[in-house]
């Protein structure tokens, strides 16, 4: 039976995963340094435009392709997952974006592996409150000025291009903001220190300052004042949906290595294996539990991505936080189960655990999201 245009660029997911990233993943997080065998590999492979209309080159695929193609290339390096995975939703936003002239040769760029994008949303003033950017934009005649601190950028003086967002010029509301697409190299562009972090240490999340960046209006992603709404309804549900499917890749990685310490290790002088101690089986049991349902979770999510329905914005919401919580429940079981060789590197538990713990921090926090959907639950406005 021939394989479904998703299977294959699934297939080719894991290819790349083996092939490259699997050989890199330990240096980039010892050395906290960006992926570029990795990002490379993902631009060779066409996966940068794998969401990209056919139109222009791309796969155009949906939701559930993306969601396989991110967790399949977090179980080897959670760090390249993750740059896929905004660069994914920035490519959303450009695509959406139908006023902005350089839109297509932007999107075919991406598609041919040649152009990597990414978002610059959150800010040190509202912190985890990435949809409400206190900096503000300047209107002098026809060209915007963009002077901003962001924060946590993915890819930080990496990606071939910015999507940026400000609040409106002349607006006060904190909602009331506006996307810009700012390429690398632009002058009054700069990028702060250099990413040292827990876990996810080779996606150079480092903070990116705009100092009087001019922009045309021609350069904007949304007209003034929608920057929010194509946050709520075309970032949120591809980065909730990808970011879910990262933090299933890492524990279907720990659940993996633990498997094969339990096969492998020995007590030599007992003559038995670990796998014969019913605690580390209870424990390997519940960990396959837990990745298996979320597994199946985000089939869910994704397919009400794809036919929408009421409840579509629901599981959206619920799909970070779920993932995230299983994620460190998970990776605790690994360390646990695998005990003094899981604290060691050798088995890339370790690596597991400290990716994820950036799940229920990285914006918007799981507790943000508990209370957005309890808010939704109780038909209470979100913001």
């Amino acid at each position: 039976m021939a394989l479904s245009s998703g299977e294959c660029w699934l297939a080719r997911a894991r290819e790349v995963a083996s092939d490259v990233l699997a050989g890199h993943a330990d240096d980039v997080d010892r050395t906290a340094r960006w992926p570029r065998e990795s990002t490379a590999a993902l631009g060779q492979s066409g996966l940068l435009g794998l969401s990209i209309d056919a139109s222009l080159g791309g796969a155009g695929e949906g939701p559930g392709t993306f969601a396989g193609v991110a967790s399949t290339l977090a179980e080897q390096c959670a760090s390249t997952a993750m740059i896929y995975v905004m660069h994914v939703c920035a490519t959303q936003v450009i695509a959406a974006a139908q006023g902005f002239p350089e839109r297509e040769a932007v999107l075919r760029r991406a598609a041919d592996g040649k152009h990597l994008s990414t978002l610059a949303f959150s800010e040190k003033g509202s912190r985890s409150h990435f949809w409400a950017p206190v900096s503000q934009a300047t209107l002098e005649s026809d060209v915007y000025r963009l002077t901003a601190d962001k924060s946590w950028v993915t890819s930080a003086g990496h990606a071939d291009s910015y999507v940026v967002s400000t609040r409106s010029a002349g607006r006060g509301e904190p909602l009331a903001s506006t996307l810009y697409y700012v390429p690398s190299g632009t002058p009054g562009l700069k990028v702060g220190a250099a990413f040292d972090g827990l876990g996810l240490r080779g996606n150079a999340s480092s903070a990116l300052h705009l100092t009087d960046v001019s922009r045309a209006a021609a350069d904007r992603l949304t007209d003034e004042g929608e920057g929010f709404s194509r946050m709520l309804n075309t970032v949120l549900p591809w980065f909730q949906l990808g970011s879910a499917a990262v933090w299933l890749g890492v524990a279907r990685a720990a659940t993996s290595a633990t498997r094969r310490h339990l096969l492998a290790s020995r007590f030599e002088h007992l003559g038995e294996g670990l796998a014969s101690l019913p605690n580390l089986r209870a424990r390997l049991a519940r960990m396959q539990v837990h990745v298996d349902v979320h597994e199946a979770f985000l089939a869910h999510v994704a397919g009400r991505m794809e036919q929408p329905a009421p409840d579509t914005m629901l599981a959206v919401l619920e799909s970070k936080a779920a993932a995230a919580e299983m994620a460190l429940e998970v990776t605790d079981l690994a360390m646990r189960a695998c005990g003094g060789a899981g604290f060691s590197r050798h088995l890339h538990v370790e690596r597991n655990f400290r990716d994820a713990r950036a799940a229920s921090v990285m914006a918007p926090t799981t507790d943000i999201l508990y209370e957005f959907i309890a808010k939704s639950l109780l038909e209470l406005p979100l913001f």
